[in-house]
């Protein structure tokens, strides 16, 4: 699934798409590396990805 959209903060090309939360006031979509750096940024702390997959 190829894109030509563009990360409104790093002006990378991305394949996937992540929505800004609201309260980040960013016009346009991320890649995945700057949506993560906003959810540190707003949610401080450790991290741990869950897979829900496998319930």
């Amino acid at each position: 699934m190829g894109s030509d959209e563009k990360c409104a903060v790093c002006d990378e090309s991305i394949s996937f798409t992540y929505l800004p939360m609201k309260e980040w006031d960013i016009d346009g979509f991320l890649c995945s590396k700057c949506y993560s750096k906003k959810i540190s940024e707003f949610y401080p702390g450790e991290h741990e990805r869950v897979n829900l997959s496998k319930k």
